[in-house]
């Protein structure tokens, strides 16, 4: 009998499948029969059929479930138009958590005169936020992979939502400060399940400008129009400060709705464990499925706990592709925060502008943004270039680094012009237009190296981001603390060259991933590897029991990682 109705895609793992469910079909032919006359049922599952996957289908060999060729229900098969909606509402969603980090800052000094607070204090509103960017990852990341994306966004978002209200109403420093912390927490869902959505759904050669608008949008609110925004609403007697808080609220309850409707669950392994339980659940229990990715996993909810929660800082320490990017995007984002307290110092301070005219100043950056936005077309030409001169049609995640090479240039230059053109003597133009290649660095940086650990850590994204995200976030929390001191005991001109000093100290890290990084892969359990045509034509050519036990060693290559490896037809190879 032929078991093989529905075409697999032509990779080495489809490959293995097609072979060793041939070589069992006639061994197993009897205890199919006996399955298959139970199986009256339909489903619509692309491959729904149970002689469709690996495995005997009983309890101690279950059917093995995984997409099929030109799977519906697989994200990566959705319509463009779909993609493109969700990839919107997850920008928005980011925008809008940004947004609320920056917004406050445009009303510190209402704050300072209500609460009859100091400056430093009244920073910690700020610092509080983006800390709580770095604890709210260690969960509800790894949560997002347990669970799905879905469930998590909109829990997070509605309790961040409610607290809002919080700094909407409150009239005294504590319930600002905590209140500040809690949004901060849960507001850092979409930082990490966002961009683990985005991978989800598009595959490597179409996610280039899909994670540039991802990565870099959100980064308008924080730079330029929560400043602008929050300067203007908080020098208004008839708003005041907290009319900020209702703005941002606003904004959480559109996000939360728009996702509610237009973003369903993308997370692969989560949409195969539910077509395995519909697959068992139509045989009334008689037949057995378990999607690829919980073959080995533990039953064990604590265990799945402890494993998913130390996953971040295991990559931290495990991983020097995370560990290095991570250092290198924290000193970025600690700057763009340090900016937040130092032009206030700058152009208030000492060229006497009024909060939303020292929010204005952000314009340059703002355009500097846009203008790194516009380069990721170059950096997705490049690409598909390497892909398509490649022999296995694909592209190693080293041809995501040209417009990181090229933004660690742009940064310090930036820096280094702003830092020495702060006097009051210079006209104030000059210092805004050295936010151009400042934020057009940031904005290449930021989506390169995004899209570079899509690539390099495929299924578990959200895990490898996370952990950029709590280094990131305690850079962003500490430097708007510091570097008020540090403008007024080094001046202007001095503080800020340290910032450019350290970005010119970081700018080699993109080259050294982009011409070693094929090798640092090669040495992860985890990251994904490079395999030429060969590798496909020496599994051809072993035995199928021994096809099948590669299968099975390569689900599961790390149990106390849990680390389930993807076999899409678009996605990385076997690892």
């Amino acid at each position: 009998m032929s078991t093989i109705s529905c075409e697999r895609p032509s990779s080495p793992s489809s490959t293995l499948h097609e072979h060793y469910i041939e070589s069992q079909s006639s061994s197993n032919h009897t205890a199919e029969s006996s399955h298959n006359s139970q199986k009256t049922h339909r489903t619509d599952d692309t491959c729904s059929s149970p002689s469709m996957y690996p495995g005997h289908g009983t309890s101690a060999s279950p059917y093995i479930v995984d997409w099929g060729h030109d799977d519906p229900e697989n994200p990566y098969n959705w319509t463009k138009a779909k993609k493109w909606v969700i990839t919107m509402q997850l920008a928005l969603c980011t925008w809008t958590v940004a947004f609320g980090s920056s917004s406050y800052t445009g009303g510190i000094q209402g704050t300072m005169r209500d609460l009859r607070i100091s400056e430093d204090v009244a920073i910690l509103g700020i610092s509080l936020y983006v800390l709580g960017f770095a604890l709210g990852p260690l969960v509800f990341a790894p949560m997002g992979e347990m669970f799905g994306r879905r469930i998590v966004f909109l829990v997070t978002l509605s309790v961040y939502a409610v607290f809002q209200i919080g700094g909407s109403l409150g009239h005294n420093l504590p319930t600002l400060l905590s209140c500040r912390l809690l949004t901060g927490i849960f507001g850092s869902s979409p930082l990490t399940n966002a961009g683990g959505a985005v991978s989800d759904i598009w595959n490597a050669r179409e996610r280039g400008l899909a994670s540039a608008i991802y990565a870099t949008v959100p980064f308008l609110g924080p730079e330029v129009i929560g400043p602008i925004v929050g300067g203007f609403v908080a020098q208004n007697p008839h708003l005041g400060w907290h009319f900020n808080f209702w703005l941002i609220f606003l904004f959480s309850g559109i996000t939360l709705v728009l996702g509610y409707f237009v973003t369903p669950e993308t997370y692969g392994p989560v949409l195969l464990r539910r077509r395995a339980a519909r697959l068992s659940a139509a045989s009334n229990g008689i037949v057995h499925h378990v999607s690829k990715h919980d073959l080995h996993r533990s039953r064990s909810f604590l265990h799945v706990m402890r494993v998913n929660l130390s996953r971040p800082f295991v990559f931290i320490f495990t991983e020097p592709i995370v560990l290095l990017l991570a250092i290198y995007i924290s000193i970025m984002y600690g700057t763009l925060y340090a900016l937040f307290s130092g032009f206030p110092i700058v152009f208030q301070h000492h060229r006497g502008f009024t909060p939303g005219q020292s929010g204005l100043a952000f314009l340059g950056v703002g355009f500097g943004i846009v203008l790194g936005i516009a380069s990721q077309s170059y950096q997705n030409r490049i690409y598909r270039r390497t892909m398509d001169s490649s022999p296995t049609g694909r592209a190693p995640p080293e041809a995501r680094l040209h417009t990181a090479i090229m933004g660690g240039v742009l940064i310090p230059i930036g820096l280094f012009w702003f830092a020495w053109t702060t006097s009051p003597s210079i006209h104030w133009i000059v210092p805004v237009l050295a936010g151009i290649p400042f934020g057009a660095g940031v904005a290449q940086i930021l989506q390169s190296l995004t899209t570079y650990l899509m690539d390099t850590y495929p299924l578990y994204f959200a895990s490898s981001i996370a952990a950029t995200i709590v280094l990131r976030s305690c850079c962003g929390a500490a430097f708007p603390l510091f570097s008020p001191s540090m403008f007024k005991t080094l001046g202007d001109q001095w503080a800020m060259s340290v910032f450019a000093f350290l970005a010119l100290i970081c700018a080699p890290i993109p080259m050294l991933f982009f011409k070693y990084g094929w090798w640092i892969r090669s040495k992860s359990r985890v990251a994904c590897k490079d395999y030429s045509s060969s590798t496909t034509d020496s599994a051809l050519s072993m035995t199928p029991s021994s096809q099948f036990e590669m299968i099975q060693e390569t689900i599961h290559v790390k149990e106390d990682l849990e680390v389930d490896l993807p076999f899409n037809k678009d996605e990385t190879h076997l690892v």
